[in-house]
């Protein structure tokens, strides 16, 4: 970008991020689906992994509304939130924390996506690419869903479930200890 930029100019270059963002997530949601323990979290990733592929199509067709050529411009922000979730799927924990650490990771991809196609389509209504707005419209209705489905995911067992197994005796929180006395014996003499 130079700094005669118009937002035209931006738009394109935003897009180009979204396409390869696009393409980076149908490589990664194979992998946080196969490292997902939960069948209803692997089911969520895999109907997102087919959906993201229809994002990557519908984003050519954005293109082609605005007589432009569908290339991607490298997505470093999506690159650092896949390569985060691909530390989670290698740390060593339990598999319930572990489908925790998979939605967190897959709610960062969402949210990272929900912001970037807001824009964009806040951009193509103000320019007038009516299309392309309401192409872009429908790739973020189905980044909210997909962000809604992982939270009922989690507020619905998975971060209980994760939770439990933190708290359970070998994994309790120990009683902070200041000189002689614990937490929970302080003020009792």
């Amino acid at each position: 970008m130079t700094a005669a930029s118009t937002l035209h100019d931006v738009f394109i270059d935003e897009l180009r991020d979204a396409y390869d963002a696009e393409k980076q997530l149908t490589r990664a949601l194979p992998k946080l689906a196969k490292a997902a323990t939960s069948p209803d979290l692997r089911n969520a990733f895999e109907k997102h992994l087919e959906e993201t592929r229809g994002h990557v199509t519908r984003l050519e067709h954005v293109f082609e509304s605005i007589d432009e050529t569908a290339r991607s411009k490298h997505c470093d922000g999506i690159a650092g939130i896949v390569e985060e979730g691909r530390s989670m799927i290698g740390e060593d924990v339990e598999a319930t924390t572990r489908d925790a650490c998979l939605v967190a990771a897959g709610q960062r991809a969402e949210h990272y996506e929900i912001a970037a196609y807001g824009t964009l389509v806040g951009w193509a209504r103000a320019m007038g690419h009516v299309e392309a707005a309401d192409l872009l419209q429908q790739t973020l209705d189905e980044e909210k869903a997909a962000d809604r489905t992982l939270t009922a995911l989690a507020e619905d067992g998975i971060n209980q479930d994760a939770a439990e197994l933190a708290h359970t005796e070998e994994h309790a929180p120990q009683p902070v200890r200041f000189g002689r006395t614990s937490m929970k014996t302080r003020g009792r003499r």
